[in-house]
């Protein structure tokens, strides 16, 4: 995969597969990059990260050619930062709810326009084999945005979100929309329309990211746009097929008693 290779490929609406990665360890993002996955999420909100296995997780997907996204713990410039200079292909940034957010997350992820920290001697900048000129332009051609549109009040503005410059695609999570129009009185129907809304609002115009919940729902989101699929996560793949085996075993070992 070239420097650039994932955000066009993103920005162009190619089918792409991922996996969140939950398990701070290297293994995981080397099988799913051995087995032909294209990118993995990083998980710093939900999982027991640091910055040294954060960037560990990204060295080991590029010895393996599969991409990395990390999804960053808040919307901070710093922890956008941290995970750029690890030479992260792109951020999943949570609760982007407004156009000032999103604008402010690209902010924080371009130099130009932009305001970046500038620090060359990273991985991201070659450990300092670049020239500025070049870091800088390599950079903003390479990282990828993704505002992840979980709120109620983002379904709300998701067209001025939309309209932000720089912002590259966006990713819908269906289970904070379903906790918060839970919290609200409403049901599973609040999050299948303003899902289908934002799906609406937002095909033709950036790239769409998604967790299904089956290969019948992977369908029906790609019918509707979506073409980023992130398929369950390192610890969903192990306790399926922790189950699995245990329980094939387990009737093979009885019945033959």
């Amino acid at each position: 995969m070239t420097a650039t290779g994932f955000r066009k490929r993103f920005l162009e609406g190619e089918r792409l597969y991922g996996s969140f990665l939950k398990i701070p360890a290297t293994m995981p993002a080397e099988i799913l990059g051995a087995v032909g996955f294209d990118f993995v999420v990083v998980d710093e909100e939900h999982s027991p990260f640091n910055r040294e296995t954060t960037d560990a997780i990204v060295l080991a997907c590029r010895a393996w050619g599969i991409a990395s996204v990390v999804r960053v713990q808040s919307a901070d410039p710093a922890a956008l930062l941290s995970v750029l200079d690890c030479g992260a292909d792109g951020v999943l940034v949570p609760h982007v709810d407004s156009a000032e957010k999103a604008r402010a997350v690209v902010e924080a992820c371009r130099y130009r326009p932009g305001r970046r920290g500038f620090a060359p001697t990273t991985r991201a900048g070659a450990f300092g084999a670049e020239g500025m000129a070049a870091h800088i332009a390599r950079q903003d051609a390479r990282v990828t945005v993704i505002a992840m549109i979980e709120d109620p009040e983002a379904v709300e503005n998701i067209d001025e979100i939309l309209a932000v410059e720089g912002l590259d695609g966006i990713f819908i999570g269906r289970g904070d929309l379903g906790a918060a129009y839970g919290g609200l009185g409403q049901g599973p129907e609040a999050v299948r329309d303003a899902a289908s809304r934002v799906l609406a609002a937002a095909k033709g115009r950036k790239p769409i990211a998604i967790l299904p919940g089956s290969p019948e729902d992977a369908a029906d989101m790609a019918g509707q746009g979506a073409s980023a699929l992130i398929l369950s996560a390192d610890q969903g793949f192990l306790r399926s097929a922790a189950v699995a085996a245990l329980g094939s075993f387990r009737g093979g070992v009885d019945g033959a008693a």
